[in-house]
C-alpha cells in the first residue's frame, strides 16, 4: 500500500486544486456580476467586491492550470500548485470580512493542497525519467552497501 501512496497524494491534492478553482471562478463571476448573494455593506481589507471578484477568477484560473498540470504528473506541476494553493490561501485570508465561513473553509482546502505536495519526495516521482532529469538509457548508479 505504500507505493500508492505518492501518486494518490498528488492526485488527490490535484482534485481538491481543480475543486477549488471551479468554486473560486463560480464564486468570481458572482461577485463580478454583483450578484444579490453577497452581502452590501462588507467591509474589505482594500477594493471592492467587483476587485475582488477579478482577483479571485484570476486565482481560480490559475488553479484549474496548475491541478491539470499536476494531473499530468510533472514536478513543474507540483511547483505551480504550492504556488497557486498559496495564493488562494491568502486570498481567502483576505476576504474573511465578507464570509468569514466559507473564507476558512476555502484558506483550509488550500492549506489541505500545500501540505499534500510539500511532503518530502517520494520514490515515484523521482523514478520517473521523464520528470527526475536522467535519461531511461543511462545504467543507474550500483547501490552502495
Amino acid at each position: 500500500m505504500d507505493e500508492v501512496r505518492g501518486p494518490g497524494r498528488a492526485m488527490f491534492a490535484a482534485i481538491l486544486l481543480m475543486l477549488g478553482g471551479v468554486l473560486n471562478v463560480i464564486w468570481a463571476i458572482a461577485a463580478i456580476s454583483n450578484s444579490k448573494f453577497f452581502t452590501i455593506d462588507a467591509h474589505y481589507v482594500f477594493g471592492s467586491l467587483k476587485a475582488w471578484g477579478w482577483i479571485t477568477l484570476i486565482i481560480g484560473i490559475l488553479e484549474i492550470f496548475a491541478s491539470v498540470s499536476l494531473f499530468r504528473g510533472a514536478t513543474f506541476g507540483r511547483i505551480v500548485a504550492i504556488v497557486v494553493g498559496s495564493l488562494a490561501a491568502i486570498d481567502a485570508l483576505l476576504e474573511i470580512p465578507a464570509y468569514p465561513f466559507w473564507s476558512l473553509a476555502v484558506f483550509a482546502l488550500s492549506l489541505w493542497i500545500i501540505h499534500g505536495l510539500t511532503r518530502a519526495p517520494d520514490e515515484w516521482w523521482e523514478a520517473r525519467p521523464e520528470y527526475s532529469g536522467t535519461s531511461a538509457t543511462q545504467p543507474s548508479p550500483p547501490p552502495s552497501a
